[in-house]
């Protein structure tokens, strides 16, 4: 799914956020945050309606809480409101300029919009927060998102810094043996996949990348190694349907 990590880190990355810069009654601002906690919960369980309902409360107990705004944001664009959603993020980040969760999620929503230009400054905002728990989801999600709008060349840099920050994240190992595979630096896939395959489970992505490699390196025991794990483990994946045909 070509926006599935996206979509990971928008639920995963939303709790915890800064308050926004207005001055509110803090037992208000309390309620508002128990809302939005509750409201996340509910959306994780699926229950779309009530946890909309929670972060419509929280913001009118404080329309000036930037994680209000962030929650109910991807809430709105999970439910193809795409205006409402943008609206908000907007919100959000402009609320609490530090909000390095609400930076990386507007990220992400663009880059989905396919608006990389407009996405890039969000996520360096987002990776630039020393105190920022996790780096390399920040740097991949930009790497993912300059790969898809064709710039290899910041695709490569993002990725490495996410490989930096995280060396065995796998996530970018994979998505740097594609990007390798692309510019025909078949010896680099064949470094990241092992990179890779020592700290994940193959996947029918990795495989076919294999299999692509070792074929322009000339490996056929390694070639072979390769189609036979995706024909036994998943012979029912676009990709085995792509090396061996349809069923």
């Amino acid at each position: 799914m070509r926006h599935g990590l996206f979509t990971l880190l928008l639920v995963t990355l939303l709790a915890g956020g800064c308050a926004g810069t207005g001055v509110r009654d803090n037992e208000d601002r309390s309620a508002a945050q128990y809302n939005v906690e509750l409201g996340l919960q509910y959306m994780q369980e699926g229950m779309n309606q009530v946890a909309m309902e929670k972060f419509q409360k929280a913001l009118r107990q404080d329309p000036e809480l930037a994680t209000a705004h962030n929650a109910i944001a991807v809430l709105y664009e999970s439910l193809g409101q795409i205006d409402q959603a943008d609206h908000h993020f907007q919100r959000a980040v402009r609320l609490d300029r530090n909000d390095s969760r609400a930076h990386n999620n507007y990220g992400a929503f663009l880059c989905r919009q396919d608006r990389w230009e407009d996405a890039e400054p969000h996520f360096v905002a987002a990776a630039s927060d020393p105190l920022y728990e996790a780096p390399e989801l920040v740097y991949a999600n930009a790497g993912i998102c300059a790969h898809q709008a064709g710039d290899l060349q910041k695709a490569e840099l993002y990725l490495r810094k996410a490989l930096e920050a995280e060396p065995e994240y796998p996530i970018a190992l994979r998505r740097m043996a594609q990007l390798s595979l692309e510019q025909g630096q078949y010896l680099k896939v064949r470094a990241y996949l092992q990179r890779y395959q020592a700290v994940a489970r193959h996947t029918p992505q990795t495989l076919l990348l294999g299999v692509r490699a070792e074929e322009q390196l000339g490996d056929r025991n390694a070639e072979a190694s390769y189609r036979l794990l995706l024909r036994n483990n998943f012979p029912d994946s676009p990709q085995a349907r792509e090396l061996f045909g349809e069923p």
